[in-house]
């Protein structure tokens, strides 16, 4: 087995830990305001920190993933 690909999982694990730790103890209700959106400018997202947590970091793992596989480029051959 890689070993990079373990220390990767371990990594992610922690993460997800430290998220699932944040969205257990910030249950209480805020106002998200991100005024370049544009719709939360005049009406924010009133809802749980948690949730609102979890879509920022589940945002932030999708676009590094997109940016980690990258794009169909040539691909080197091991001889």
């Amino acid at each position: 087995m890689n070993f990079k690909a373990i220390v990767r999982t371990l990594v992610f694990l922690a993460l997800l830990f430290v998220m699932l730790y944040v969205g257990m103890n910030n249950t209480h209700m805020i106002d998200f305001h991100f005024p370049i959106a544009g719709t939360t400018a005049k009406t924010p997202i009133h809802t749980s920190a948690a949730l609102i947590y979890f879509g920022v970091f589940a945002i932030g793992v999708f676009a590094g993933m997109a940016l980690h596989t990258g794009g169909g480029g040539k691909k080197k051959s091991r001889e």
